[in-house]
């Protein structure tokens, strides 16, 4: 094809994909009310939790006349991203797909198939301690004070930490990537398990409430593991290179 042939299959491949988000983003913006409610459950476990009159002092506000509108804006683009997903990354991989070896999409549906079902695991467990964390931060307010949450920044905190702790999640595909691509060995990745152990513990720590240790030990355990088959599959993979290398060079004089 030529340049101008790919561009346009590049638009075709672009329009396609933001109709499936508009679709996804209308379907979307039809169920922001269950969405805004499910977020602000912690919310009322707060107000709960302060007791009778706490619905004056703990609760979701907007601080701006476009303040709601534009919050369900945000809900029904990050959700539509998700519903149109299977759409828009097939028009991805339709576009780039002609261009790579039979070796190269055999690892990069091996990539996804792996990803996209533990990020979506990520946020589900972002999801769980959520609550957890907009209750231990509330925890520290003084007595007498207010927990007002501002709908803009309280919509940016629940989805950065669902991102943030699905990306953890697809972390060890990342490490299975760079060894499959040559950059990091087995052993290496290996060797780092101190420090994965103890951030894990870490951020399981924070994400959980103090008393709930079996909390704390199911997160933690899930990204110590997760870490480990990294480096395990590629210390598989390191070990069938070499066997590989052995038998095509053949045995020494």
């Amino acid at each position: 094809m030529s340049l101008g042939e790919h561009l346009i299959e590049l638009r075709k491949r672009v329009l396609i994909a933001l109709a499936a988000l508009v679709v996804g983003m209308i379907v979307s913006f039809v169920f922001t009310d269950a969405i805004i409610w499910a977020m602000s459950e912690p919310i009322r476990i707060v107000a709960d939790q302060r007791g009778e009159d706490a619905d004056a002092i703990v609760q979701l506000m907007y601080s701006t006349v476009t303040g709601p509108f534009d919050m369900r804006l945000r809900i029904a683009f990050a959700v539509g991203i998700i519903i149109s997903a299977p759409v828009w990354l097939w028009q991805l991989w339709a576009f780039l797909m002609p261009g790579l070896t039979r070796k190269e999409i055999r690892y990069t549906v091996g990539f996804v198939a792996a990803a996209v079902p533990l990020f979506f695991a990520g946020c589900y467990v972002g999801w769980w301690v959520m609550p957890h964390i907009v209750e231990i931060m509330a925890s520290f307010s003084p007595e007498g004070s207010a927990n007002l949450y501002e709908g803009k920044y309280y919509y940016d905190f629940v989805f950065k930490l669902l991102l943030v702790v699905g990306v953890s999640f697809i972390l060890p595909v990342f490490l299975v990537a760079l060894n499959l691509a040559g950059i990091m060995t087995g052993k290496a990745i290996l060797k780092g398990w101190r420090v994965a152990v103890l951030i894990a513990v870490v951020f399981a720590g924070v994400a959980t409430p103090a008393a709930d240790v079996v909390s704390m030990l199911m997160l933690a355990g899930i990204l110590i593991v997760l870490f480990f088959a990294a480096a395990g599959l590629s210390l598989l993979f390191d070990w069938r290179r070499r066997r590989r290398d052995t038998v095509a060079l053949g045995p020494l004089p």
